[in-house]
């Protein structure tokens, strides 16, 4: 107003070059366009909360400053249809990290590309060229890997295993497990059950020579 003002904000880590990049924000054209009026006023909120709370804990600013990164890079125009390499990385480490975090949900593909904010088709393309899986061959594979150290190394049931990992039906966790280790739940957990360890003989009893 009369005719603008300037807000400076500052911000580092590992992560912004990556968050740039989303948003087509260059050295050339460092300017923001929103694409999305109602991500804008929100990303406008949390920086004004921001601003007017600065003697909140270090850990609530940072919350704010996530929501802001969120909303600023949601309401900006849509990403490069052909990104660079750092920035596939970027998509499928931050797809990787929603895999970890929940996988033992019912997650979908098309959760996992709307959390990162980009289409279904595209994320998978993307995930494929990257890791040379497709998405849901990783989220299956990364699931049943987590299934087989539980078999190995807890008396957890069948049952409880399979909704740990994200299979609230057991017969389909049963399949999917024996897809990958061409064997079931229970005979991959007799085969490979970790054994006892092997008592020594107590200290000062005589052993025989050979």
């Amino acid at each position: 107003k009369d005719p603008w003002e300037y807000a400076w904000i500052e911000f580092d880590g590992l992560r912004v070059q990556a968050a740039l990049d989303l948003m087509n924000i260059t050295v050339d054209d460092p300017v923001y366009r929103a694409g999305d009026a109602k991500r804008k006023e929100a990303m406008v909120q949390e920086i004004e909360y921001i601003l007017h709370h600065m003697n909140d804990s270090s850990f609530a600013t940072i919350g704010h400053l996530y929501l802001f990164f969120d909303d600023f890079m949601k309401s900006a125009r849509q990403p490069v249809e052909h990104p660079t390499n750092s920035l596939a990385d970027f998509y499928v480490r931050e797809a990787v990290s929603f895999i970890e975090n929940n996988y033992a949900k019912d997650i979908t593909i098309e959760q996992i590309s709307k959390a990162l904010g980009i289409n279904r088709s595209y994320f998978g393309k993307l995930f494929k060229r990257v890791t040379g899986k497709a998405p849901m061959q990783f989220l299956l594979q990364y699931r049943m890997t987590k299934a087989a150290g539980l078999l190995q190394v807890t008396d957890l049931k069948i049952a409880e295993i399979s909704a740990q990992v994200g299979y609230e039906n057991q017969l389909h966790f049963s399949r999917a497990f024996k897809s990958l280790y061409n064997k079931s739940p229970k005979q991959y957990r007799q085969e490979t059950r970790r054994k006892k360890p092997v008592e020594l003989e107590p200290v000062g009893k005589k052993q025989e020579k050979f």
